[in-house]
């Protein structure tokens, strides 16, 4: 696994904003859909994501740093060598490879759980019985994917591929358990569950805001003095929306019903739409000439306000 430190282009000293933004200028010039049909994009971006899923987790990021996990977030073998316990000094106790405390402690810490081993062991009718641990991992989604819902199989670092449904208005953060695809109970006892941390990839265009999303879109100075009808994306897919006469950069026009799926009342939000007007990359004669007649006759001042506030 590469080094996530590496991967994101920051110092180990990096602070969470300075992880925080080198993520996000990554993820905006490798998004697959700004490449397609190059999957090298692709693999960068799994790669990115999967570095910032890392270092963003105060926890996993300072384990990391300490050496008990890797670069994936699996764990490092911990060894311990009889030095560890000589220099505890003389009468002092063993102690377990993770802090569970003294050996001769450990049926108080269990109850009759182990007397019951030992007499299994020893041929009698007693079995331990015990659930299995759960496995925790992490899954990077695409936003849309997040949106909209998903079934993706996922192959585990264990080797296993698991069958795993995104349902759709999850959000960043949030954790699915797929039941019994832990690790397997002892004595017939029942197995753990996987723990699936999501993980959501920003979108080059839309913005999530709790239920709602929201999109800024550029219109020519022509829609904004005369008004169109023009063709918008949402998370849904086009639809047509209507720019009216005079509008302004910063004008937000609502599209109702086409942000994310609200898990209790099973409706979906609204996306908001704002305006930016876009002058031509080249302004030519004819329309500088039009301005410098028509500016004249028609002034106005658009920073009165600003003006005012600060006076």
């Amino acid at each position: 696994m590469k080094d996530p430190y590496e991967l994101l282009g920051v110092k180990r000293s990096a602070t969470a904003d300075e992880i925080r933004r080198a993520y996000r200028k990554l993820a905006k010039e490798l998004h697959p859909d700004l490449h397609p049909g190059k999957p090298e994009y692709e693999a960068r971006f799994k790669e990115v994501s999967a570095a910032n899923e890392l270092l963003s987790d105060p926890v996993k990021r300072a384990r990391f740093d300490r050496g008990e996990i890797d670069a994936s977030g699996a764990e490092m073998p911990r060894q311990r060598f009889y030095r560890d316990f000589a220099e505890q000094g003389a009468g002092a106790k063993y102690r377990g490879t993770e802090g569970a405390g003294d050996f001769e402690d450990i049926e108080t810490l269990f109850g009759g759980a182990f007397r019951d081993f030992a007499r299994a062991r020893g041929g009698g009718k007693t079995r331990l019985k015990m659930r299995g641990a759960d496995r925790r991992y992490t899954l990077t989604i695409d936003f849309l994917e997040a949106v909209n819902g998903a079934a993706k199989r996922v192959a585990m670092p264990d080797g296993r591929d698991l069958d795993i449904k995104i349902p759709a208005g999850i959000d960043d953060g949030q954790t699915l358990r797929l039941a019994g695809q832990g690790m397997p109970g002892i004595g017939g006892g029942p197995p753990g569950d996987a723990l699936i941390d999501v993980r959501v990839a920003p979108h080059p265009v839309f913005r999530r805001d709790g239920d709602d999303i929201r999109l800024d879109l550029p219109i020519t100075l022509g829609e904004a003095v005369n008004g169109a009808k023009i063709a918008v994306p949402t998370v849904h897919g086009k639809v047509t929306l209507t720019i009216p006469k005079g509008a302004n950069s910063g004008t937000t026009l609502r599209l109702k019903g086409k942000g994310v799926l609200k898990r209790k009342s099973r409706k979906h939000g609204d996306q908001y739409v704002t305006l930016k007007l876009v002058l031509p990359e080249k302004i030519d004669d004819q329309l500088a000439a039009f301005i410098a007649d028509w500016a004249p006759e028609h002034p106005y001042d658009p920073r009165r306000r600003i003006e005012e506030e600060t006076s």
